[in-house]
């Protein structure tokens, strides 16, 4: 079979691996893909663009190409599922009005509160000032959101009035796009994040590992939010009991509340959720896709050939599998440019990569690019750096050293990803 993968991120790279470690799959193209893609054995780069659904289309005709899967959120949002469904070709991801639940941080809250789903207090406003005067009726810290897509930048905890109301004014600058001229306003909530990542076939939910992701560009939690600067899988704060009460009390109503509303949702419907202190599980946002850096932790551990939880998926046969896991853990540690989430440089020559797999890691590709037979980077996050290990500590220490021998000009990274699971509160 040959496979066809939507996108261009470390997330995508992991994917075209996995499917790649089958016998079954002969070959997977990437739309349009990175320089990782473009150097893995059995992958081949197609330089379309994401949102081309006819020009994706002729090349999955032409080619015989079995199966598409979708990486990120805007082909999803824009309907590319729709548009290969309606023409009887296999795809992975859900459809436009499925994907809404990523798309529009207000639908998907609607959506929770008519499920019963336990998900922080908030409020919507299409005007600036409505949204700063209810900021200083609640006080702070406070929560405020882009309504839709903001490449995982939309959200601000505000810990002052004059930081949300900053934020407020961001977001209706129409920083994170003119159509985008909506924010949540959302109680904050302590504890630890997690990300469940569910595939479903519109019938039966199954939850993949549970995995933290770190979010922030400094160390302990410090600094601007990012796309994600690093994973580990499983996260030990979910455990059996709290696994099956986050099945029962937000998977599978988030299901039901999607098939109330005609909606035949196959794909990825990954949970972000809040364990607050007291151990309750609240969902902070869903998404339509596969997490990014959390599919690079996630799937290293899959034993299941991916190819057959996909296609269960979009065949709605997923409840026939019972999903297989190795032993141990897994840890993906993000190496971003200098000045990431801000501005920063592409076009830096990337060293040291055969040396970090040697160490035992794997190395996906995200922001990056070959240019003449060289690899330099090109993007904010540039490489995900994943090792397992039977333990988590060993899966941190076999991570980090092959971290140490990678090296581009301006290269930044997180010392501390999965240090919370070992008792670092810091």
């Amino acid at each position: 079979m040959k496979v066809l993968v939507v996108g261009n991120g470390g997330r995508e790279h992991a994917i075209a691996k996995k499917l790649l470690e089958s016998t079954r799959i002969k070959q997977v193209f990437c739309v349009p893909g990175n320089g990782g893609t473009a150097t893995t054995q059995g992958c081949q780069n197609l330089s379309l663009n994401i949102d081309d659904f006819q020009g994706i289309e002729r090349f999955v005709m032409v080619n015989n190409i079995g199966l598409v899967i979708v990486g990120p959120e805007l082909p999803l949002s824009l309907g590319i599922a729709d548009y290969f469904q309606q023409r009887k070709m296999m795809i992975f991801g859900p459809t436009k009005a499925g994907a809404q639940i990523e798309s529009s941080k207000s639908w998907a809250k609607e959506l929770m509160l008519e499920a019963g789903i336990p998900t922080p207090k908030a409020a919507v406003f299409t005007d600036a000032e409505a949204a700063k005067a209810y900021v200083l009726e609640q006080g702070t810290p406070i929560v405020i959101k882009a309504d839709g897509l903001a490449s995982g930048k939309g959200v601000t905890v505000a810990t002052t009035v004059k930081m949300a109301h900053s934020a407020i004014n961001t977001i209706f600058r129409g920083e994170f796009g003119t159509d985008n001229l909506r924010v949540v306003v959302e109680e904050f909530l302590t504890g630890q994040e997690v990300s469940i990542l569910a595939l479903t076939d519109g019938i039966t939910v199954e939850p993949l590992l549970p995995a933290q992701d770190h979010k922030a560009i400094g160390e302990g939690d410090q600094g601007a939010n990012t796309g994600g600067m690093g994973a580990y899988a499983p996260a030990p704060i979910v455990t059996p009991e709290l696994m099956e009460r986050i099945q029962e009390e937000i998977l599978e109503p988030t299901l039901a509340a999607l098939q109330k509303r005609k909606i035949d949702y196959r794909g990825v419907l990954y949970a972000g959720l809040m364990i607050t202190p007291d151990g309750e599980p609240k969902v902070l946002e869903f998404n339509c896709r596969f997490g990014d850096p959390e599919t690079q932790a996630v799937l290293s551990l899959l034993e299941t050939p991916l190819e057959d939880l996909v296609l269960a998926c979009c065949q709605q046969r997923l409840g026939e599998y019972s999903i297989r896991w190795k032993s141990g853990a897994s840890v993906c540690v993000v190496l971003a440019s200098g000045g990431y989430p801000g501005s920063y440089q592409k076009g830096k020559v990337i060293t040291g990569i055969e040396e970090a797999e040697a160490k035992g890691a794997e190395v996906f590709h995200a922001g990056t690019q070959l240019k003449q037979q060289q690899l330099v980077s090109d993007g904010g996050r540039v490489l995900g750096v994943t090792a397992t290990g039977e333990t988590l500590e060993q899966a941190i220490s076999k991570a980090y050293a092959a971290v140490d021998c990678i090296q581009f000009e301006g290269v930044y990274c997180r010392r501390d990803i999965g240090r919370r699971a070992l008792g670092d509160k810091n």
